[in-house]
C-alpha cells in the first residue's frame, strides 16, 4: 500500500508539474508592442474586426460607399495597406458587393491571417491549435482526479477489510493530491481558453493610450469594436453584416427562437458560427476547435482555413503560407462553417 501510495503521489506531481508548464510555455513569448491599428483589431475582436477596421477606413475617406440593403461599391481603388488591398481584390473577384460576402472572404485573406501568425510569433496571442492541445491537458487533469476520488475510496475498503487495525485512511492521504490536480487543471484550463496572453493586453493598453486620441475612424473600431463606428447607419450595416452568418440559436421550451446574441466579445458585432480565428503558421489546414483550422496554424490563401469560436471554413484549391497547404480536394461551405478534406484534413468549431 505504501509502494502505491509512492506512486500515486509521483504521479499526480508530475502531471500537476507538466500542465503548469504547458500553460506557462505556451503563454510566454518575447512580447513587445504592437505596430499598427489592425494589430490592436486583431487583439480585441480577432480577423472579424480586423477587416471592420478596414472597411471603416475606406468608407470614412469615401473610397467606398455601403449603400441598403448592405451592398458595396467601390469608388476610389485605392488601398494604403495590406488589409485595404485585401478588401479591393475580394470585391473585385466577388460575384456581387453584398457586405456579409465581402467580409468573411476578407477574414479567410492572408493579409488579415498572417496578422495573427505575426503577433503569434511574438507571444501576444496563442495559436487555437495550441490552445485545443493545453486544453485537453487540463481537461485529462480533472478527468483523472475525478476518477482517482472513488476509486481510493474502493482501496480504502479492501485495505481495512484485509487489514481491520486502525490507520489513516488511503483515500485520505491522496485526497490533498487530488484537490490539487483538480484546482489546478480547472484554473490551467480556463487561463489556457484566452486566445490573447497577458503580453498582448499590455500591448493594446499602451497603443491606446500612445494614440486613443489621435481622430480616426478606423483606430476607434479597433480598440472599441463597431459600437465606435461614428455613422449610425454604417454601424447598423455592419452589425447586419457580421450576423448573417450566426448559426440558428436552440428552440427553447416554447418552440420561439431566442434573439440572437452574442459575438467575438462583449463590445463588438463580430460574426457568429464564422471564421474568426486565424490558421496559425506550420500546421496544416485541417483541425478544430479553439481555432479551428485554426484555433490553429498557417494562413491559407483564396478561401484560406479560417475559424471563428464557433468554427472554420476553407476553399477548395487554396494553399496556405508557411509552407502548409489545404489538399485541392477540399470542399467548403461558408454557411455551415465546415471543412472536409480528401486527405483527411477537416475543419471544425470550437471557440476563444
Amino acid at each position: 500500500m505504501d509502494l502505491l501510495l509512492t506512486l500515486v503521489h509521483l504521479v499526480g506531481a508530475a502531471g500537476i508539474a507538466l500542465v503548469v508548464l504547458r500553460v506557462v510555455r505556451t503563454r510566454g513569448g518575447s512580447g513587445g508592442p504592437v505596430h499598427d491599428r489592425y494589430e490592436v483589431a486583431f487583439l480585441n475582436g480577432g480577423p472579424a474586426r480586423v477587416v471592420d477596421t478596414a472597411l471603416v477606413a475606406l468608407r470614412t475617406d469615401g473610397r467606398l460607399a455601403i449603400g441598403g440593403p448592405g451592398i458595396v461599391a467601390v469608388v476610389r481603388p485605392t488601398a494604403h495597406d495590406p488589409v485595404e488591398r485585401a478588401v479591393l481584390q475580394e470585391h473585385a473577384a466577388a460575384p456581387h458587393g453584398a457586405l456579409h460576402h465581402l467580409r468573411l472572404g476578407v477574414m479567410r485573406h492572408p493579409a488579415v491571417q498572417e496578422i495573427g501568425d505575426a503577433l503569434a510569433a511574438r507571444g501576444l496571442v496563442v495559436p487555437p491549435a495550441t490552445r485545443r492541445t493545453t486544453a485537453r491537458w487540463c481537461a485529462a487533469l480533472v478527468v483523472t482526479a475525478f476518477v482517482l476520488f472513488p476509486v481510493s475510496i474502493v482501496i480504502t475498503v479492501v485495505d481495512f477489510s484485509s487489514a481491520p487495525e486502525f490507520r489513516l485512511p488511503f483515500v485520505f492521504k491522496v485526497a490533498p493530491l487530488l484537490m490539487a490536480a483538480l484546482i489546478t487543471g480547472i484554473v490551467c484550463g480556463a487561463v489556457s481558453a484566452r486566445q490573447v496572453t497577458s503580453a498582448g493586453r499590455r500591448a493594446v493598453r499602451a497603443y491606446a493610450r500612445d494614440h486613443g486620441a489621435v481622430p480616426d475612424a478606423g483606430l476607434l473600431v479597433a480598440l472599441h469594436g463597431l459600437r465606435a463606428v461614428p455613422d449610425p447607419l454604417l454601424r447598423e450595416q455592419l452589425v447586419a453584416a457580421a450576423r448573417f452568418y450566426a448559426p440558428p440559436r436552440r428552440r427553447n421550451q416554447r418552440g420561439r427562437r431566442p434573439a440572437a446574441a452574442s459575438h467575438f466579445s462583449s463590445s463588438d458585432a463580430a460574426v457568429l458560427g464564422v471564421a474568426t480565428e486565424w490558421c496559425a503558421t506550420q500546421s496544416s489546414c485541417g483541425g478544430g476547435g479553439g481555432s479551428s483550422c485554426s484555433g490553429g496554424g498557417g494562413s491559407c490563401s483564396s478561401g484560406a482555413c479560417s475559424s471563428g469560436s464557433s468554427g472554420s471554413s476553407c476553399s477548395s484549391g487554396s494553399s496556405c503560407s508557411s509552407g502548409s497547404s489545404c489538399s485541392s480536394g477540399s470542399s467548403c461551405s461558408s454557411s455551415s462553417s465546415s471543412c472536409s478534406s480528401s486527405s483527411s484534413s477537416s475543419c471544425s468549431s470550437s471557440s476563444s
